[in-house]
This record gives structure tokens, sequence and C-alpha cells, in this order.
């Protein structure tokens, strides 16, 4: 048996924006909007294959309705669990807060770097070590009660660090919320004890679609033709420094977000319009529209110097990659905010909020016998229910 572990927040599916509609910014909590319901999740191919499912901290795809929560997207239990290691093997997703903000931390690890000046910067490097400690912690857990000797640790981020908040992502360009490399190319590793190769890096393209394959292979499971994937089985190249599967990543586009004043068609060549921001790798080179920017990332991984005017001819031929990508595109969700969200209206705190004409019916008929009934006797509670049942008929 192999138990998975995925560290930070990893994404648990398998496809680009594009074709998920969430290609717009991210999903707010006054919004009526998930991970679309249709699309089938990492959690729900592993519980497939066997494993128990569980997840501890962040969501971050939806919770407007009950279906859109952990556990109506397949995991057994959310926010803790017991396991019994022997009985079935494990897939576990922990998606930590930190680092990110608001900038907290115990202050014993702060006294760790008080030699650092920026207040941000000294809470966000004491918050670092205080998440190490938090691996640390959970790795000695897994060897203690059996489960490491066949166990995959994933640990990823989502994105880059945003200066504002302490973060730093020096000596590459951009930040957080941006389609320079400071902005998506995170930090990972994969540690276990069935690598092959250990101590090496893998610098090949992977992408994080990749991991849903990845892992649903390493675990037994079955990957349908029918679930279009846009992620590539690299399990060899990282752990045995195969070339990956990939050729390409589509990092974005977002036809929403502001367009930029001097991108147009023409530009564009009349193959796209480039004011739409977007951006895509292949091979060693990287185009950025919103604008017109190429970057050979191999030579130039920090993005100084723009060849798009010396290798008209690649831009060409990547912007007709845009193109295709973008037929393949869904329509955006992006909804407006809905003020039933609020919280004040739901006892208080953030959860699901939408309810759909049956569960209006039912909560309007418990409000009202609480409202104006008050108590009942047992005899008028029977009626009630019968009152109830010839409502919903």
């Amino acid at each position: 048996m192999t138990y998975l572990f995925l560290f930070l927040i990893v994404i648990i599916f398998h496809r680009y924006q594009i074709h998920t509609g969430l290609q717009h910014s991210i999903i707010r909590a006054s919004q009526p909007n998930c991970l679309p319901l249709e699309n089938v999740t990492l959690p729900q191919k592993l519980k497939e294959a066997g494993y128990a499912t569980h997840m501890v901290g962040k969501w971050h795809l939806g919770f407007y309705k009950r279906d859109c929560l952990p556990t109506k997207r397949g995991f057994d239990t959310f926010f803790g669990s017991l396991h019994n290691p022997r009985k079935q093997p494990l897939f576990l997703y922990l998606a930590y807060q930190a680092v990110h903000s608001p900038l907290q931390v115990p202050a014993r690890y702060l006294e760790r770097y008080k030699g650092i000046p920026n207040l941000h910067r000294r809470k966000y490097a004491a918050m670092v070590s205080c998440l190490d400690d938090a691996i640390l912690n959970l790795t000695l857990a897994l060897k203690r009660y059996g489960y490491y000797d066949n166990t995959v640790i994933v640990y990823s981020s989502d994105n880059g660090g945003q200066p504002f908040a302490g973060g730093s992502n020096w000596p590459l360009r951009g930040s957080k919320a941006t389609y320079w490399e400071g902005g998506i190319r995170a930090v990972g590793f994969v540690h276990s004890p069935l690598l092959l190769n250990k101590g090496t890096k893998c610098r090949s393209l992977v992408h994080v679609t990749d991991w849903f394959p990845t892992l649903v292979s390493l675990g037994e499971g079955t990957l349908d033709e029918d679930l279009n994937l846009d992620g590539y089985d690299v399990w060899e190249s990282i752990s045995e420094g195969y070339p990956s599967p990939r050729q390409d990543i589509l990092h974005n586009i977002d036809p929403i977000y502001i367009k930029a004043k001097n991108g147009s068609w023409k530009a564009g060549y009349g193959l796209w319009n480039t004011a739409i921001q977007a951006a895509l790798r292949v091979g060693h080179w990287k185009l950025l529209t919103g604008s017109i920017w190429l970057f050979n990332i191999t030579a130039d991984p920090y993005e100084r110097v723009d060849v798009s005017q010396h290798y008209p001819h690649i831009v060409k031929k990547m912007l007709m990659r845009l193109a295709q990508y973008n037929k393949t595109a869904v329509p955006v969700r992006y909804p407006a905010k809905d003020l039933r969200s609020n919280p004040q209206y739901n006892s208080g705190v953030w959860g699901p909020w939408y309810k759909d004409e049956k569960e209006q019916e039912e909560e309007q008929y418990n409000n009202f016998f609480t409202n104006h009934l008050g108590k009942t006797s047992w005899k008028d509670k029977s009626k009630n229910r019968k009152l109830k049942r010839k409502m919903k008929h």
C-alpha cells in the first residue's frame, strides 16, 4: 500500500483554468460559485482505488452550497481524522494557511529573526520556521505510526510571494497574481523512501495539473479517457530523472482581466488580441500578452531581456498555440456578489449559504412554527408533520 500526503495548497483537479471556467481571479466567499460539480477530483479517483481520503486545512474551491464542500468532493473527512494504516491506504491533503497574510506567529519564532528590521519580513521568516516545525512534527508522526516507509510526501506552494506582505521572489521578476516567473514558479519537493533517485533536482516542465494523473497512477487508480486530462504522469521524471512528457504549459488566459491599453489584434499579427492577459510556456520559450513579451526562460530565468522583436516567427507560433487553447476554453465562472452570503444571515459564520427552492420552503415552514406557535405539544407536532407533508404535495 502507498500512502499519499499532499502538503500546502496543491490543486486537487486536473485541468487548466480555461477548462473549468475559473480563469479569472479566485472564488470569493460572497459568490455563488465553486469548482464545477461535474468535474472529477483527485480524492474521488483515489477513493475508487480503495483509499481513505482526508483533508485538513484551507479549502478555497467554493462553499456556497453543501455539494461544494470537501466531504462532497471526495474526502471522507475534513479537518481531522483517525485512521488504521493496516486496514486501508490513506490519502491526506493538508492545506496550511501559512505562509500567508495575516502575518501572525508565536513569539518564540519571532525572536529568532530580531535582526531583520522590516517587521513584515521578520514575521514572514518566523512563519516559515513555524511551518517547517509543523512538517517535521507530521513526518515524525508518520514514522511513529507506521506510515513512513511506504509514503509519498508532496510539498508545494500555489504561487509566488506577495512583497507587500513580507514575501520575496528575488531574483525572479513579479509577484503573486502576476504571470511573471516570480508569480508562477512555486517552490516544492517530493520526499519518499520510494524515490529511486534521491537528492536530485527535477528541471523538467511540471505543472500543478500533473499531480492528478501522477498520484492516481501511483495509487493504482484508473484514469478514464473521458477525463480530458491537461496533466501528465510525471513520476518517472521525478523519481528516475526521465524527460518530462510535458512540452508546454498554459499558465492562463483571462479574458475578463483589465485589458492593456497598447494591446491589439494588429500587434498580435491578426492571430491574437494582445490586450488580453495570457501566458504560455513552450520548451525554453515563454510568451506573455497584455502587450507582447518573449523570453528564453532557460537562458534568462529572471525575464530581463525581451526578445520578441528578434524572434517574430516564435511569437507567431506561440500566438497560434494560444488561439488553439482558447478555442477549448469554457465560459468564465465569476458571478456577482450575493448578499445572502453575509454571515449575519447565516448564524454569524462563513459557510454554505445557498438554498434551493425545497430548502427555502422547509426553512420558511420551520420559521413559521418557531416564531408564531412557539413550543407545541406532541399532538400538535404530529399535526404539524402531517401539514408539512401536505404542503410538499
